[in-house]
């Protein structure tokens, strides 16, 4: 008996705790915007660094953020360049309020 009374206890316990879990992934969820992912398979995808981020996803986050500046920092892009992809795809999609990104070549 005492065995079946552990297992409803450690059941229990576990189903609380996959409610918790459920719940808190509904409510705390963290949407990201979509425009990231294209601009990163648009980068040349060396993640290398020379941009002065930690790779093509961060500095993706930067340009669609319009923090990057200037997207000549992308060292492998500039022999491939490939930039106008990318600066075609932000004035087709801009920002949610409607203003273009900002960023230069």
């Amino acid at each position: 008996m005492t065995i079946l009374y552990a297992t409803l206890i450690i059941g229990g316990i576990g189903l609380l705790f996959g409610l918790i879990l459920a719940l808190a992934g509904k409510y705390l969820e963290v949407k990201e915007d979509e425009r990231i992912d294209v601009v990163e398979q648009l980068l040349p995808g060396y993640n290398c660094g020379a941009c002065g981020t930690p790779g093509c996803r961060a500095f993706a986050t930067l340009i669609v953020s319009g923090g990057a500046g200037n997207l000549k920092r992308c060292k492998p892009g500039k022999v491939d360049k490939n930039f106008n992809p990318i600066l075609e795809y932000l004035k087709e999609h801009p920002n949610e309020d409607g203003t273009p990104v900002t960023i230069k070549l």
